[in-house]
């Protein structure tokens, strides 16, 4: 009987404790995820912080990012509306932010330019008034909001999803960015994938 008493006080004293961590992990786990907010503004921080680099490493007016998500259903099929809009923006002093005027726009609107990024992942536009550059539809979208050049980056996660658009616009003077720049642009919008793809 002692001995009996002897096991279970032992087992007790090694796997009580154990088991509490083990429950107390779980809860703090479940906790952490429940919170939607708190992972929104953290995630949201590195994307500025991203974003703010970006602009100042590449002297650009304005960067922003566009994610695609969906913007109700067709009736009467119920297929879902794909849509995009501008999550993310900053400017400098004295550039129009564009982020109000690109909320849930369908992505047939801009079917020419977003299809262009699918399969190429990059729009150079270095001049937007030169008539012999391709701007994909984008011509008068520049200049509304004053764009002299444009370069836009598809973001897409590590299995090719395409989930995004990252942009910089150049409203000051004409930009020519080189194939270096070109490509480490580029690996800024992949980043950007691994970051808005985190749950």
């Amino acid at each position: 009987m002692e001995i009996t008493e002897i096991i279970v006080a032992v087992i007790s004293g090694i796997i009580g404790p154990i088991l509490l961590l083990v429950l107390k992990d779980k809860y703090e786990n479940r906790k952490k995820k429940n919170d939607v907010v708190v992972d929104a503004l953290i995630l949201s921080e590195k994307v500025m912080d991203k974003l703010e680099y970006i602009k100042d490493e590449f002297e650009a007016d304005r960067v922003w990012i566009a994610q695609f998500h969906n913007g109700g259903n067709f009736y009467p099929t119920g297929k879902s509306i794909a849509k995009f809009s501008i999550i993310y923006e900053t400017v400098n002093l004295n550039v129009a932010s564009i982020q109000s005027n690109f909320q849930n726009i369908p992505v047939t609107l801009f079917s020419k330019s977003i299809n262009q990024l699918y399969e190429n992942d990059i729009i150079a536009i270095q001049d937007y008034t030169d008539d012999n550059v391709l701007t994909y539809g984008l011509k008068y979208i520049a200049e509304e909001s004053g764009c002299k050049s444009g370069y836009l980056f598809a973001i897409k996660t590590i299995d090719h999803k395409f989930i995004g658009i990252l942009g910089l616009d150049i409203t000051k003077s004409v930009r020519n960015f080189d194939q270096m720049q070109i490509l480490h642009l580029s690996n800024h919008a992949a980043s950007l994938g691994g970051v808005l793809n985190t749950r």
